[in-house]
């Protein structure tokens, strides 16, 4: 259990529209820093303060698709969402009611043989459940190349708390890169969603460095805060060499957070962009917290007990009391630190979801407490 759960947070505290349409530009948002207990405010283009030279940002690359699609399951309407190619060419896919809007709302899963109809005359039929018990997400075949009908006939994933449709590129990140094969998220990895290109150059000129991963995420659990299903990822060689590069050089410091004796502080933090960076580079790491270049199916849950190997640090958004995701934010933060930082959230009124404001967690180095 969270320990958030007991919070609640209003419905007009979520993000309704991306930041550009709210302020001046994508990275018009705040940034919440916490470092242990400490917690501090900003603005997002204020980042590069927050970090040092030899930090390490890990950076998700996966495109987001449009993976919703309009079908009928015999006279009723539905939207099916694509999460997850599997490796035999079916899908994941979860199917839900549309709510007049533009927006869905949860539908019973099933049953086995159901067809679906999809646009072009093209079919869908549902399998199996995806795992045995649960009925939300269903292995499916289709007649068609699924990235095809995304490319004619998708659009992106939105919930109701959004007010309207956007477009697919408000759901790009700057780091987003095609996949070969088509492969993509179902939602956007949204953490990175603040960055531009200007604000990437200034964090690169003050030497903090980029290191790429790819992780597929697939579809929310938007009303029941399943734990994540298995996802595709990729570490790619060089972003193992250079976390490992970076952490050696930080433990060949010791704890002392300070380099030379020109009072400049020395980098070196690895910090996910990302609660899907994290899952990423996690899966890759050995019990020593060594990065070895992986990909494949990872199914890796991070929580307080298993702890985080390789990530010193995180930028995430803001996540429901109820989300999975806040067990791997406690994995990081603490239990302290996390409710600290939630509630310091709901008092300053920050937005919520994948539109909204970020929370940068980061280590305790406080080097005046060395000489206490």
């Amino acid at each position: 259990m969270s320990v958030l759960e007991r919070l609640w947070v209003p419905e007009e505290l979520s993000a309704r529209v991306p930041a550009e349409e709210r302020g001046s530009g994508r990275d018009d948002v705040r940034l919440m820093v916490s470092r242990g207990t400490e917690v501090s405010h900003h603005a997002f283009r204020d980042l590069p303060g927050q970090l040092l030279a030899g930090d390490v940002l890990v950076v998700n690359t996966s495109v987001t698709l449009p993976a919703a699609v309009n079908g009928r399951v015999g006279g009723d309407a539905v939207v099916v969402h694509f999460s997850t190619r599997g490796d035999d060419h079916r899908w994941a896919v979860e199917l839900r009611r549309p709510d007049g809007s533009g927006s869905t709302l949860p539908r019973a899963g099933g049953p086995v043989g159901a067809l679906v109809r999809l646009p072009g005359g093209e079919k869908l039929v549902l399998e199996e459940p995806l795992t045995p018990g649960a009925d939300r997400l269903w292995w499916a075949s289709v007649s068609t190349d699924v990235a095809g009908l995304m490319r004619r006939c998708g659009r992106p994933i939105r919930y109701r708390y959004t007010v309207r449709d956007q477009p697919l590129s408000a759901y790009q990140t700057v780091f987003a890169l095609p996949s070969p094969d088509g492969a993509g998220s179902a939602e956007m990895p949204s953490a990175a969603r603040p960055f531009t290109a200007r604000l990437v150059a200034e964090l690169v000129s003050r030497g903090v460095q980029f290191a790429p991963v790819t992780l597929h995420t697939g579809v929310a659990s938007a009303e029941a805060y399943e734990p994540p299903y298995p996802e595709r990822f990729e570490v790619p060689p060089t972003t193992a060499w250079l976390v490992n590069a970076a952490r050696a050089k930080r433990a060949g410091r010791g704890a002392l957070p300070w380099k030379g004796g020109g009072g400049r502080r020395a980098g070196g933090r690895i910090v996910a962009v990302g609660t899907t960076a994290v899952r990423a580079l996690e899966s890759a790491a050995g019990p020593d917290g060594v990065v070895h270049a992986a990909s494949g199916w990872t199914d890796l849950v991070i929580t307080p007990g298993r702890g985080a190997r390789a990530v010193d640090g995180l930028l995430t958004g803001l996540h429901e009391p109820e989300a999975s995701h806040l067990l791997m934010l406690e994995a990081i933060a603490g239990r302290e630190a996390l409710y600290r930082g939630y509630t310091e959230a709901l008092r300053r009124l920050y937005l919520w979801h994948e539109f909204g404001d970020v929370h940068l967690i980061l280590p305790n180095d406080n080097p005046h407490s060395l000489h206490c």
